[in-house]
Formats: structure tokens, sequence, C-alpha cells
């Protein structure tokens, strides 16, 4: 069976986003795993499958596959890529977005860039999930230079660490063993944040199922949430991921918006038979 797709960036966050919206796939989270292969595949931190929505109200869904082949609850450089595909092929400006988590809204500013509504962050530790009852603010976690994150689920479960120097922590070394830590039982996507002014945070992200990312929408917002309940910044930051730059602002209705850009690679027709289920 062939599909088509758009290879999609936000930051250098990458996806092939698979149209569905025909005809289903019956992919596999094998087939998703070959496909985000980097030298074998297309290539990607994630693959986004575009479906007609079930929910009254939506103008499309997304389901989101790790580069492992794992599912994702939520991302949010991939709904901007998914807003700018609507925008492409509709003209709207404003679209809501069904996804595992709830309906996201999208809208494409005049800048070009796309803003999306995230909603609102789970701070209980039931939400994040954790395996037991703790204090998400500061969590009895270590390894090597980094300890006691702050956690939050932005439709998926983060844990930031503030640091004095974000570059230098081997996140590379770190980030496998944190996501799996037993406090995860559905592993969590792991902060290094480092505090550059009250507005401006530097932040590296290691992806649950996917690795070292250079941008990661829900992080970032995960990042400013976190930092803002411990009093360390405001409630809208620029945060600096190594892909680029993301506005987040965290509303006093409690939702959290996150602005950026994103971009178009190439389209291209997948041949699902040459990719081993």
């Amino acid at each position: 069976m062939r599909a088509r797709f758009w290879k999609m960036h936000g930051l250098g966050n990458d996806f092939v986003i698979i149209d569905e919206r025909a005809e289903p796939l019956a992919l596999t989270p094998g087939q998703a795993q070959a496909i985000a292969a980097r030298h074998t595949g297309v290539g990607c931190d994630q693959v986004i499958r575009l479906t007609p929505p079930s929910r009254a109200g939506a103008d499309a869904a997304m389901a989101i596959l790790n580069a492992d082949g794992s599912p994702a609850g939520a991302c949010g450089n991939a709904t901007r890529c998914v807003a700018e595909l609507l925008f492409r092929e509709t003209g709207q400006a404003r679209f809501r977005i069904e996804t595992q988590t709830g309906i996201l809204e999208a809208e494409r500013r005049d800048d070009g860039r796309i803003q999306v509504d995230m909603g609102e962050p789970r701070l209980g530790w039931a939400d994040v999930p954790l395996a037991e009852p703790l204090d998400t603010l500061s969590l009895p976690l270590a390894l090597g230079s980094l300890s006691s994150p702050a956690a939050c689920s932005m439709g998926n479960p983060h844990a930031t660490f503030f640091v004095p120097d974000a570059e230098s922590v081997p996140l590379a070394t770190l980030g496998p063993a944190l996501e799996r830590a037993p406090l995860f039982p559905e592993r969590a996507n792991i902060g290094v944040a480092q505090i550059l002014a009250p507005d401006r945070v530097r932040l590296r992200v290691w992806e649950r199922g996917a690795g070292l990312t250079r941008a990661c929408g829900s992080g970032a917002c995960a990042a400013m949430v976190n930092a803002n309940r411990r009093g360390l910044a405001n409630r809208r930051v620029t945060v600096v991921l190594d892909g680029g730059e993301l506005e987040i602002f965290w509303r006093d209705d409690n939702h959290v918006l996150m602005t950026g850009p994103v971009a178009r690679v190439f389209v291209g027709e997948l041949d699902l038979s040459v990719f081993p289920s």
C-alpha cells in the first residue's frame, strides 16, 4: 500500500506526517520505527498519522509514534506542523486538532508562526504520572550532576532539572537512564534547563522514545511551567532550544500557549510493503 507523506520540522524536531484521511493504514510500531530510521528510512523523531477526527468540532486528528515505535500523547512541534498543512489546504487561520490527550486549538499568526494552546499543565503526582505520591515540585531523583527535578504533564510526562550550565550536562549519557527511572511508570521526557533571565530559558531535551532532540515543544512548556512554579521565571518566557526559539505563555486561565515556526522539507510517497511490520 502506498501513502502520501510530508517531511516537516519545527526547529529541527522533525516528522514524517502520513496522510490517512482518505484511507486508513494498518501502520505497525515496527513500520513506524523503520520509517523513522535515519539511514534506512525517511528519518524523523516522530511519525505522525493524520486521520479524520472522531470528535465533533475537530478539523483533523493526529496520532503520534516515536522513533522507537512507541505511542506519544502530545507533541507541540508536530501540532504546529499539522496546523500549517491544514492552512495550506484550506486558507483558514484557526484549527482544532484532535490528539490522544484532547483537542488542541492552533492558530496561524500574521508573521507565519503557529500558536498552539497546549491546554492546562497537570501537576499532581498521579497526573504526570509518578509511581508513588510525591511533591512534583522536587522529586527525589538524582544521577550524575543532575538532581531534584520538577515534574508535570503537558499531555506527556516531563521532568525538568535546573542547572547552572545546560551545555555541560552529558544528556546523551544520563537521559536514557533517567527516562526509564522506576519513578516514571510511563517513562519521561528529561529536560535540563538553565535560567538565563526571568524571561529567557536555555533548554536541552532527551525525549522518551526518540533520544536527544533539537527541539521539544511540550518540553519547552513544561520547563517554563516548572521554572515559574519554583519562582525562577515569569509566565511569558522565550525558551532557547538547540534548533531555535519558542515563545511560551502560561495564561491566567491556566492554559499554556506555545508559538514558533515550522518548515516543510519535502513531499513524498511511502511504499509500506518495503517496511517490515
